[in-house]
C-alpha cells in the first residue's frame, strides 16, 4: 500500500504558536482595550465578498485588484473574492444594513485578510488586521480621533518610538482636479524617461507615479509640483483644523508631501505611522478619508475616514511577551486521588482560577511540569490527603506547604 504523503502548509501562510501566538494575542486584546476607550463599536463582516465591491472600490487598474485577489466562481456561477482588506466590506455593510440611521458610526474589525503576493519578512497571503473607521462624519475631528486613538495603541503596545506619523492632504474633489492635471503635465514632459509602469499609471492613475519604487522614476517624481499650491480655502483649513488637533492632544506628527492615495475617492487626510525596524517594510498602520468611496459603490455621497494596521507588523516589533502564568497544577498520586482531582480542578476553574493537571510521570516529573507552567502553586493529592479531605499546597517560589480543605482552595489560591 502506497504511503499517504503528509499534507504541507500553503506557501504564504502560518501556523501561530507560542510566543509568536502570545504577540499575536497581546496586539488584537490591546486593541479591543484602547477601542473600548474611544467608544468604538466592534463590528464583523463576511471574510468574501462579490468582487464587484472590491473591483469597484479599489480600482480595476490597481495591483491588488488585477494582480493580487482571490477570486473564484462559487457552485451558483457567482464570482466571489476572499477580502483583501476591510473598507469595501465595511462601505457595503454600511449600504445595505441600513446603519446610516447610526450615522456617525465609529466602529472597529480585526480578521484575516487575502492577498497573492510574494511572502516575505512580515508579509503573508492569508494575514491579520486590525481596522477602525468612523463613517457619516465630515468633520476633521473624526479624522484627528482615528490618529489619536492609534498613536495610543502604538504606545500602549510598547512600540511608539521609532515610529513617526507621515501626514498629507490630498484635498477635496476641485483641489485633487486641478493637482492631477499638473502632475499629468509634468510627467508628459519627461515621458521617455518614466518606467513602464509608471507610463500606464500616467493613463489609468497619475498620482501613483509620486510613490514609485523604481530608482528611474523617482527624479520625476521628486521634481514633480507639490499639491499645496492647488489647495482650495476649505482644503487648506480641513488640514490646518487636522494638523492643530493633533497638536492640541501632543500626537507629534511630520508632513509628508509625497504621500498619496491613487483612488479618486480619497480627500483630504492621507498617513502612515512609519518605522525603520522592519527594514524597507516600513508601514505599521495607514489610512486616509475617503469620502468619495460609498457614492462610488452606488450609495448617496457620505463621508468616511479609517485606518488599517497589520497585526503580524505590529507583533513583530513587540518585547517578547512574558507567558501567561497559572495559578496552579495539581498533581494526583494514585487513581482514586486522580477521580477526586477531576472534580477539584473542574470546582477550581468555575471559581476563575486557572488550573492544569499533572497526571502523567513520577512525582519529579510532575513537579517540573508545574514549574515549567510558571504555575504559582502545586496542590498535592495522595491517599492521606483524600482521607483527610484536604490538598497539600505548595508555594513553588518558596517551597512552603500547607494543608488546605477541598472547599477552602479557590479562596486561599487566590
Amino acid at each position: 500500500m502506497a504511503r499517504t504523503e503528509t499534507p504541507r502548509r500553503i506557501r504564504g501562510t502560518q501556523d501561530i504558536f507560542g510566543d509568536e501566538q502570545r504577540r499575536f494575542a497581546h496586539v488584537l486584546s490591546t486593541f479591543e482595550r484602547v477601542r473600548a476607550l474611544y467608544c468604538f463599536q466592534r463590528i464583523d463582516i463576511p471574510v468574501f465578498e462579490s468582487t464587484a465591491v472590491f473591483a469597484r472600490s479599489l480600482g480595476e487598474t490597481t495591483d491588488v485588484v488585477s494582480k493580487e485577489m482571490y477570486t473564484f466562481e462559487d457552485r451558483g456561477g457567482d464570482s466571489l473574492t476572499l477580502r483583501p482588506e476591510f473598507t469595501a466590506g465595511i462601505a457595503r455593510a454600511y449600504l445595505t444594513e441600513g446603519w446610516q440611521q447610526f450615522a456617525p458610526l465609529k466602529i472597529t474589525t480585526s480578521g484575516p485578510v487575502f492577498r497573492y503576493e510574494r511572502p516575505q519578512k512580515g508579509r503573508f497571503r492569508q494575514f491579520h488586521q486590525i481596522d477602525a473607521e468612523v463613517i457619516g462624519a465630515a468633520e476633521p475631528a473624526a479624522d484627528v480621533e482615528l490618529l489619536v486613538l492609534a498613536d495610543q495603541l502604538l504606545r500602549e503596545l510598547g512600540i511608539a518610538d521609532g515610529v513617526t506619523l507621515q501626514l498629507n492632504t490630498l484635498g477635496d474633489a476641485e483641489t485633487r482636479e486641478a493637482w492631477r492635471a499638473a502632475l499629468v503635465a509634468h510627467f508628459e514632459a519627461h515621458r521617455g524617461e518614466l518606467s513602464e509602469d509608471s507610463l500606464t499609471r500616467l493613463e489609468k492613475n497619475p498620482m501613483r507615479i509620486l510613490d514609485s519604487k523604481d530608482p528611474k522614476d523617482r527624479p520625476i517624481a521628486d521634481s514633480a509640483p507639490d499639491i499645496d499650491a492647488y489647495l482650495t480655502p476649505e482644503a487648506r483649513a480641513f488640514f490646518d483644523a487636522v494638523t492643530a488637533g493633533l497638536d492640541a492632544a501632543g500626537v507629534a506628527w511630520e508632513r509628508n508631501a509625497r504621500l498619496v492615495r491613487g483612488l479618486d475617492y480619497y480627500r483630504h487626510t492621507a498617513f502612515e505611522f512609519v518605522t525603520d525596524r522592519l527594514g524597507s517594510q516600513g508601514t505599521v498602520l495607514a489610512g486616509g478619508r475617503y469620502d468619495g468611496l460609498i457614492g462610488s459603490l452606488g450609495g448617496p455621497e457620505t463621508a468616511g475616514v479609517g485606518w488599517a494596521a497589520g497585526v503580524e507588523r505590529l507583533a513583530m516589533l513587540l518585547e517578547e511577551p512574558a507567558a501567561a502564568g497559572i495559578d496552579a497544577v495539581v498533581v494526583p498520586m494514585g487513581a482514586a486521588a486522580e477521580a477526586r482531582a477531576t472534580g477539584i480542578v473542574a470546582d477550581l476553574r468555575r471559581a476563575g482560577v486557572a488550573v492544569e493537571m499533572a497526571y502523567k510521570g513520577k512525582m519529579k516529573a510532575r513537579m517540573a511540569k508545574a514549574d515549567a507552567l510558571g504555575a504559582r502553586f502545586a496542590i498535592i493529592l495522595g491517599d492521606d490527603e483524600l482521607a483527610k479531605g484536604v490538598g497539600a499546597v505548595k508555594a513553588l517560589a518558596t517551597g512552603t506547604q500547607t494543608e488546605v480543605a477541598f472547599v477552602d482552595l479557590a479562596e486561599a489560591l487566590r
